[in-house]
């Protein structure tokens, strides 16, 4: 078990790693942009989009960096990231650990995808990921330190379902024409970083996914089934990609079904929510958006 951890990116994901860390018995310590009271979480005070901000991350080592920062909204590469490394290039951890998106295999048509498939970025966000992930591996590589990245799909879980959408009627593509998508739960997923954590976690890529690839539209009506609403109305391809707004289309653009076998065999890992299903018959009533 690491004795102490370091996390960039202190959002959803990063408290509740966090939380596992601590009941471990490990040491967190976060890299926040305002110092605030985080109770046995140390604050280290920086901001990746300033690199001379970062002299207290400098000074701080750390059994294994949890690196969930994502990258800035704009261009191709990942500035935080190489501000990020920079400030830890002469104390570097023992261990990286980094989440990075499943959209960096682009558009598969459908087809299983495991980690042996190239990269194939087809927005500039996911090219900012590529960018990170091969930062992250040069680095690694000069400092003959383990690396883990964890390609992951769309977080679910509480607080993060799209219930306002639902609410507002949003449209959806109808199930007919709806392309592949994949889904992690936000306590799994956290769960999977924790594990890759571990010294005898083999280092190298994994799809953090679940075990039930659907549509998008099939998670939207799951959804309204669990919390009582009304299935929104649905419209063809070509009429979505005509009015959806670009953000949206970035999804509706690639098909892909994520081959997590990897995890679960190199890993051990067993999933709390194989299915959203699963998920859903124990929060029946809970609330939250995306």
């Amino acid at each position: 078990m690491p004795a102490s951890a370091l996390i960039a990116g202190y959002g959803d994901i990063g408290q509740r790693v966090a939380q596992l860390c601590l009941s471990a018995g490990c040491e967190v310590s976060a890299l926040v942009r305002s110092p605030r009271a985080m109770g046995q979480v140390v604050a280290v005070a920086g901001d990746l989009d300033e690199a001379t901000s970062l002299h207290e991350l400098a000074a701080t080592t750390a059994s294994v960096l949890f690196h969930f920062a994502p990258p800035p909204s704009q261009g191709e590469v990942d500035s935080r990231t190489t501000h990020l490394l920079a400030a830890l290039e002469h104390a570097p951890p023992a261990r990286l650990v980094y989440i990075s998106t499943s959209g960096v295999y682009g558009d598969c048509g459908g087809a299983w995808v495991d980690e042996t498939r190239p990269v194939n970025p087809g927005n500039a966000r996911s090219r900012r990921r590529v960018d990170a992930e091969r930062q992250l591996g040069a680095f690694a590589a000069r400092h003959l330190i383990p690396l883990v990245i964890l390609r992951v799909p769309g977080i679910y879980g509480a607080g993060r379902y799209p219930l306002e959408r639902l609410q507002r009627g949003d449209p959806v593509v109808c199930p007919d024409q709806a392309p592949w998508s994949n889904r992690i739960h936000a306590d799994d997923l956290a769960a999977i970083a924790w594990r890759v954590a571990q010294p005898d976690a083999p280092p190298g890529i994994y799809n953090a996914s679940d075990d039930a690839p659907s549509s998008m539209t099939a998670y939207v009506y799951q959804l309204a089934a669990a919390f009582g609403l009304p299935r929104p109305p649905c419209v063809s391809l070509d009429e979505a990609r005509r009015s959806f707004t670009p953000g949206v289309l970035e999804y509706l653009n690639e098909s892909r079904r994520l081959d997590n076998r990897r995890m679960k065999e190199a890993l051990g890992v067993r999933l709390r929510y194989p299915t959203l299903a699963q998920s859903l018959a124990s929060v029946r009533g809970e609330g939250g958006v995306y």
